[in-house]
């Protein structure tokens, strides 16, 4: 239905946030009950458009109609405390990005270790 009001669609997009999504739903929703659909000349109104009383009752709009407003998030603010200076991050991301990478060889000299203790056993 969009398209035939006016609303540009964009077919390749994808919404990967739920707020995001959640977002432009609710505009859409606010923007459709604020939306006078005229009939086209020479017929009856069908469902969900307008009729002579409502079409003599609109003013027209300029200008920005809906402006998206973006909340600020809220920042927290924290005291830096000397376990924080004394950590180094980039030491962190190589140590998790190393377990990540050895998890399966680990496990398969668990693995390993355990056949080999049952069979000595």
């Amino acid at each position: 239905m969009a398209p035939t009001i006016g609303i540009a669609v964009d077919h390749r997009r994808r919404n990967r946030s739920l707020e995001s999504l959640q977002e432009n739903v609710n505009r859409l929703k606010a923007y459709k009950a604020s939306l006078v659909l005229f009939p086209r000349p020479n017929r009856k109104p069908k469902a969900g458009e307008a009729n002579a009383a409502d079409i003599k009752a609109v003013e027209q709009l300029t200008g920005t109609i809906m402006p998206i407003r973006k909340e600020a998030p809220a920042l927290q603010k924290v005291a830096i405390t000397a376990e924080m200076k004394s950590a180094s991050a980039y030491g962190t991301l190589r140590m998790a990005r190393m377990n990540k990478r050895m998890a399966g060889i680990r496990k398969k000299r668990t693995e390993d270790a355990a056949a080999a203790e049952k069979d000595a056993a």
